[in-house]
């Protein structure tokens, strides 16, 4: 199982949306195929098809909880990540 994958299984379970690490999920997402512009701390995904933008910001090393629940909603509601 690759990093990606590993990443992905652990947002979408949702039990440790604490721990994930920033830059997983910001790899999460470009491989997801997300297009990444960063202003200051802020790193905005977005892509072709998706009309919700994605506002991602530090809390340390790792992602805060709820942009990591907002970005599990994301990958449901556009079933993203299964065919990928």
């Amino acid at each position: 199982m690759s990093k990606h994958e590993k990443t992905l299984s652990r947002v979408l379970q949702g039990s440790s949306d604490a721990n994930i690490a920033f830059d997983d999920l910001c790899q999460l997402l470009r491989r997801l195929g997300f297009e990444e512009r960063i202003r200051s701390s802020h790193h905005l995904f977005k892509k072709n098809g998706i009309d919700e933008m994605i506002n991602l910001q530090r809390d340390g090393n790792k992602a805060k909880v709820y942009q990591v629940r907002q970005v599990r909603a994301i990958i449901l509601q556009y079933k993203l990540g299964v065919d990928e």
